[in-house]
């Protein structure tokens, strides 16, 4: 394979992003968040957050309502009212674990 130029690579991880979006919001919403930070460390609202993180790093002045509406399509409560279900004792406890090696002590 020959050397893929900056802006080649950005596209092609612009593109990946798109996908992985696509799959959880739309193929697999299914998925809850709180599996998806305890298996992998990362959820929906962190891909959210990166963006806000992205952004405001570039100046733009992005909440993490605003970032999430943006990833979710629509407004989180909305998304959650539609997608989540409520998680047993074992899933909070391993979230409260997977959160704070992932992401660090809650706001």
């Amino acid at each position: 394979m020959d050397k893929i130029d900056p802006q080649t690579m950005l596209e092609l991880e612009a593109a990946a992003f798109r996908t992985l979006r696509h799959h959880l919001m739309e193929k697999r919403p299914d998925v809850q968040n709180i599996d998806l930070m305890n298996l992998a460390g990362f959820c929906r609202n962190c891909l959210s957050r990166w963006v806000q993180e992205a952004a405001n790093d570039r100046g733009i002045d992005m909440t993490k309502e605003d970032a999430r509406t943006l990833y979710y399509g629509m407004p989180y409560d909305t998304w959650r009212a539609q997608n989540q279900t409520e998680a047993d004792a074992a899933k909070k406890a391993a979230f409260e674990i997977a959160f704070a090696e992932n992401v660090g002590p809650k706001e």
